[in-house]
């Protein structure tokens, strides 16, 4: 009536994959959830979909808002402008628009400078060298040398601090896996974010197409039998794939104990199992979305970083090989946390926190079953990721993983990893068919963790190599 335009939701809820109904209400929360809203809108200003997703494991939404709070707003090496900035340069890489509109926003509101929002072009040098790590890391970290550190820390008058180097690729790779899991979990922007809203009113049949593409149907569905009942084929084809969904989780459990029972038996010798590890590499790059089109980044989002064209290459395609990343020669624990920590005190600390949250974190259940061992299960896709990158574990056999992981769910995983930005609704919803939503996260904490702990890897190791 005042000629105001009111904006509606697009989405319902937090996720596009997750129904609204079954994600955790602000309201019904509990004391513990209560707290780590709050914390969250005190830190962030908001309270946005990445954490109303991420909630259903409050002690690791505890562990990761403590990380983002340190990392973009406590004393540390690089000023507040250019932490968003490099937030926003690592989310482009993957076309990753809702975390490059959130980063935007804060960027702007730290002071910085709106010129550098028109393209990389127009930021400082020092942040324009920075380009070339970053599509490194996000898509092929196994290339990353000492040389490439070096470029950055003698480059004159535009050269970075050890300090500040670290205090980056922190922030590169935690917004690399943040994208990760927004497209893994089907984050929906913010009703006052761009994409998060229309000014069209509701159709007369309570939905419009917007609903739709976004993959929600409602009661509608429901509504389409006269007697507004489920039709019987569809009611038929429910039961089957239940059915089907639940002999999926009992097989998966009988392969866990069958596995148990082989390593108490005998355990493979170290060249065995050096052998299925590069098997396992080689199957792995013969998974591939069957999304696997090539989609070109809107220029809304591919002004941030340099390159477009520059995305995931499997690291033994063309002829090119990779030497093998031995965790026995470089390891997170016995050399990337004190180098990061030391350059850059306590984030080590809060990384190996989130680290070992992600990885040991479990309620002991699978599906509809309790008092369930699932470390076999959490260490296999761990090692999955891994595995992907080059990355090998001596005292792992690999042939666990193509006991415990199917191919729909090597698919999914390594989209989400990978190239994220093709995940897709159908991905997601066929892998463990039976499983609950909040365990479906679980597997993205699993693989965003993995994965950042990958790329950190790499780059760690040849800042070593550098000052050594």
């Amino acid at each position: 009536e005042l000629g105001i335009r009111i904006p509606r939701p697009l989405g319902h809820g937090p996720s596009r994959f997750i129904p609204e109904k079954e994600t955790i209400q602000v309201g019904n929360e509990d004391t513990m959830m209560h707290t780590l809203f709050a914390d969250s809108f005190a830190t962030l200003g908001r309270l946005d979909n990445v954490t109303l997703v991420m909630v259903f494991h409050p002690q690791y939404l505890e562990s990761f808002l403590k990380t983002q709070h340190y990392l973009l707003q406590m004393d540390g090496p690089l000023p507040l402008h250019y932490r968003h900035y490099i937030g926003i340069m690592a989310a482009a890489r993957h076309q990753c628009s809702y975390l490059v509109n959130l980063h935007v926003n804060d960027f702007l509101h730290v002071g910085g400078d709106p010129k550098w929002l028109n393209g990389l072009e127009n930021a400082p040098q020092k942040l324009q060298n920075l380009g070339e790590l970053n599509k490194m890391l996000a898509h092929r970290p196994w290339l990353i040398t000492k040389e490439h550190i070096e470029q950055l820390l003698k480059t004159e008058e535009n050269s970075w601090s050890l300090a500040e180097l670290i205090h980056a690729v922190v922030l590169l790779t935690q917004y690399h896996s943040l994208a990760s899991f927004t497209f893994g979990c089907g984050i929906s922007p913010e009703i006052d974010c761009e994409g998060g809203h229309t000014f069209r009113p509701p159709s007369v049949s309570n939905y419009c197409i917007c609903d739709i593409t976004n993959g929600y149907h409602g009661v509608d569905e429901i509504h389409a039998s006269p007697t507004g009942s489920i039709p019987v084929m569809k009611c038929f084809s429910l039961l089957f794939k239940s059915t089907e969904s639940v002999c999926e989780v009992e097989a998966l459990m009988e392969k866990m104990k069958q596995l148990q029972e082989c390593r108490d038996e005998e355990e493979a010798s170290q060249e065995e199992m050096a052998t299925r590890f590069e098997r396992e590499k080689r199957e792995s790059m013969f998974v591939c979305s069957s999304e696997d089109e090539e989609s070109a980044p809107t220029r809304d989002v591919s002004r941030h970083f340099e390159d477009t064209s520059y995305g995931y290459k499997d690291f033994s395609r063309h002829g090119m090989h990779v030497p093998t990343f031995r965790v026995q020669d470089y390891s997170w624990e016995d050399h990337g946390y004190s180098l990061v920590n030391r350059l850059y005190p306590d984030v080590g600390q809060l990384l190996d926190e989130k680290f070992h949250i992600a990885y040991n974190l479990t309620y002991n259940t699978m599906a509809m079953h309790k008092d369930v061992d699932t470390s076999m299960l959490r260490r296999a896709i761990w090692n999955y990721i891994h595995c992907m990158f080059g990355i090998r574990y001596d005292d792992y056999d690999y042939g666990e993983i193509n006991q415990l992981l199917d191919r729909s769910f090597k698919v999914y995983i390594k989209t989400v990893v990978c190239t994220p930005e093709k995940t897709t609704k159908r991905m997601y919803d066929s892998f463990w068919r039976q499983f609950e939503h909040s365990e479906k996260v679980h597997v993205n904490l699993l693989l965003v963790e993995a994965r950042m702990q990958a790329e950190l890897l790499y780059a760690l190791r040849a800042i070593t190599r550098y000052m050594t």
